[in-house]
């Protein structure tokens, strides 16, 4: 079998898990499957590089402080992780020289006093070039053959969108099968690090935050992979945050486009980009615990499985966000109104999560991420106020989204109404109210402070708990 295992990074946190993640695939290699390793930076390594590469004008000593403390982490996870002492006094010179090259690179854009989108995806790159070269001495410690890549040499080839790049799958696929195809046949083990690619001129770009998903699945896509397996902190995707509801229920089985919705909506264990490649080519992809690799996990596929009553399979819940309305009388029957808002909005950088318009076209309400709400706000008063339709810009910060996701809701008259009806009668007001025509969901707003009681109420109401 031919698997494409991807590691989070709380599964290789420290030496012991790391080497507790290693053992899990060379079982793997071991029972004779063929296996692409997939790492993500350690855990919050890419957030301590974002807030360096933010703080750097004319920090040159604290720049250095940071960077040394991110090498001795990972050079003490290595000495844990690695016991032959050869390997180990190899990872670490690699480890050093990679530590001495973002040393240098932070500090001479410390003194050119500028940040660009592209110096900045190549900053972040190092979380994964890190943990990915300890990972492949650490599979050569435990006796697997196994040779590490950036995702440029695996062959990942992007557009130049930094920060968000997009691959081109054609010659992503071309250069993968390239790259990385005899190795397999050989019974080497590839380990790419995730997150990371490649203009096709070779200037480094990254996928987005929790690109290393979208890494796996590119890969499996590109390799006809039989199975992606996403390795991570939680025993897969769930009916509920459970910190929020301690009955939540791991979901055994779930459909694609019910894993996007729930990815959408913040489930925690999967990326929604990454969806998509397995999707098209039908690979199954498995959520699993790392720390509990016996466990089920959570099977995604393409076949859409509804027992009985079961019409909901989750409830989501999304938070830090901030829901804006544009009004004015002078909207209704006004061409191009929206199409000015959301352009503004796209201008500005700011992600619309949720979009509501009142029939009276006097009013529209979206939800945007609450750290976009100062930019969003502003590029809007600036561009429609005093400009005859748009009145006024208001906001509310303190706001949640909460959504019921489950592909048999399709076709089934009554669950708004038991949605609504069980949310209202625990007096939990609805500020807004979102429903996609693929039935998959129901969405609404409600204050943050009703969040809880919100999502407890619905769990109970669809019987996931039991």
């Amino acid at each position: 079998m031919k698997l494409v295992m991807k590691f989070g990074g709380s599964s290789i946190a420290d030496g012991e898990k790391m080497r507790a993640a290693a053992s899990i695939v060379a079982r793997s290699v071991k029972e004779g499957n063929k296996v692409i390793v997939v790492t993500s930076a350690l855990a919050n390594v890419t957030d301590q590089l974002i807030e360096v590469g933010e703080a750097i004008s004319g920090k040159e000593t604290a720049l250095v402080e940071t960077v040394r403390a991110l090498a001795e982490r990972h050079r003490h996870i290595a000495q844990v992780a690695i016991s032959d002492s050869t390997m180990q006094r190899d990872v670490l010179q690699e480890l050093a020289e990679l530590s001495q090259e973002l040393e240098n690179v932070l500090l001479n854009i410390s003194k050119l006093k500028e940040l660009t989108p592209r110096t900045r995806d190549y900053i972040l790159s190092f979380g994964e070039r890190l943990s990915t070269a300890m990972f492949c001495s650490v599979l050569r410690d435990l006796g697997i053959n196994a040779q590490w890549f950036t995702g440029e040499k695996a062959g990942i080839v992007t557009d130049d969108y930094f920060g968000q790049a997009q691959p081109l799958m054609k010659m992503t696929t071309y250069e993968v099968t390239e790259n990385l195809g005899p190795l397999l046949e050989k019974d080497i083990t590839p380990v790419v690090t995730g997150f990371i690619g490649a203009t096709p001129e070779g200037v480094t770009t990254t996928l987005g935050r929790g690109g290393s998903d979208y890494t796996a699945t590119i890969l499996a896509s590109a390799l006809g992979a039989d199975e992606v397996w996403i390795w991570t902190d939680v025993d897969g995707l769930m009916t509920a945050d459970p910190r929020v509801e301690p009955l939540a229920k791991t979901i055994a089985i779930i459909s694609y486009d019910e894993a996007i919705e729930m990815a959408y909506f913040g489930a925690k264990g999967m990326h929604p980009k990454a969806l998509e490649p397995a999707a098209e080519k039908g690979i199954p992809i498995h959520v699993k615990n790392t720390f509990d690799p016996e466990g089920l996990g959570t099977l995604i596929v393409s076949e859409q499985f509804v027992k009985g009553r079961d019409v909901v399979k989750a409830v989501a819940l999304v938070k830090d966000v901030s829901m804006v309305t544009v009004s004015g009388a002078g909207m209704a029957g006004a061409p191009g109104v929206a199409a000015s808002v959301f352009n503004l909005l796209g201008q500005s950088q700011v992600n619309i999560l949720m979009i509501s318009q009142s029939s009276s076209e006097a009013n529209i309400s979206f939800i945007i991420p609450k750290r976009a709400l100062a930019r969003a706000v502003n590029a809007l008063e600036i561009g429609l106020l005093g400009k005859g339709a748009v009145r006024e810009v208001t906001a509310e910060e303190n706001v949640c989204i909460v959504a019921v996701v489950g592909a048999g809701m399709k076709g089934v008259p009554g669950v708004a109404a038991r949605t609504f009806k069980a949310v209202a009668d625990q007096r939990v007001n609805i500020r807004m109210i979102a429903q996609g025509s693929s039935e998959l969901n129901i969405s609404f707003v409600v204050r943050a402070e009703d969040e809880v009681k919100a999502v407890r109420t619905l769990h109970r109401e669809f019987g996931l708990d039991k």
